[in-house]
């Protein structure tokens, strides 16, 4: 089984892709600012942030993937781009990178506009949109042997609206998924199911992924 280590990883995103990786046997380690009062069994929790990528580092030695699920927002906004890149920048070449970014990022259709240059992007979401594409950016700049994912959730996917797991989800590669309504939503469960999925089967080398239904 895979060894992977989760930042952010008591978060909203963060907690799902624990639980569903732990669920499916892998060896997972949690990494938050705080730690959590209510553990999942076989988790091994450790306390840390994003803005000490050297610490970090040598916190998850032996860790085969990392993901950041980081959200741009309140305290972090303007941190987790750099820190995000000093810590790709730590880690050893073998291990992959995994980054939980925004909606904003994929594109309306294929070869079409952006969702956060839309009229309809509300303004507020803007600078952590637009900090999530720069990680993107960055990762699409490194070294051909560092290997790594991108993930654009859905455009309903947050806390506010959790839904459950269903095992479902559609692969939009960097198209917005919506469904028939033009709605585009996913479950914080069934986006982890898409993360462990390309940690299990690995389909986008060095690409980025739009998740939904």
């Amino acid at each position: 089984m895979t060894r992977i280590a989760v930042i952010g990883g008591t978060g909203y995103a963060g907690s799902h892709i624990v639980a569903e990786a732990v669920e499916r046997g892998h060896t997972v380690v949690s990494v938050a600012r705080t730690l959590p009062t209510e553990r999942i069994e076989g988790v091994t929790y450790i306390e840390g942030t994003l803005l000490d990528a050297p610490s970090l580092v040598s916190e998850l030695t032996g860790v085969d993937v990392v993901i950041s699920t980081v959200p741009a927002r309140g305290d972090m906004l303007g941190q987790v781009r750099p820190n995000v890149a000093a810590l790709v920048d730590a880690l050893p070449a073998e291990v992959r990178v995994g980054v939980i970014g925004g909606a904003g990022g994929s594109l309306v259709a294929p070869g079409g506009g952006r969702v956060v240059d839309q009229p309809s992007f509300t303004e507020e979401y803007k600078p952590e949109a637009l900090e999530a594409i720069g990680i993107l950016e960055d990762l699409q700049r490194t070294d051909a042997a560092r290997d790594w994912f991108y993930v654009h959730p859905a455009g309903g996917f947050g806390a506010w609206n959790p839904g459950e797991r269903t095992g479902e989800y559609r692969d939009g590669g960097d198209v917005l998924v919506t469904d028939a309504d033009g709605e585009s939503y996913i479950s914080g469960a069934d986006l982890a199911v898409a993360v462990i999925d390309e940690i299990e089967r690995p389909r986008h080398s060095r690409e980025r992924f739009a998740v939904g239904y």
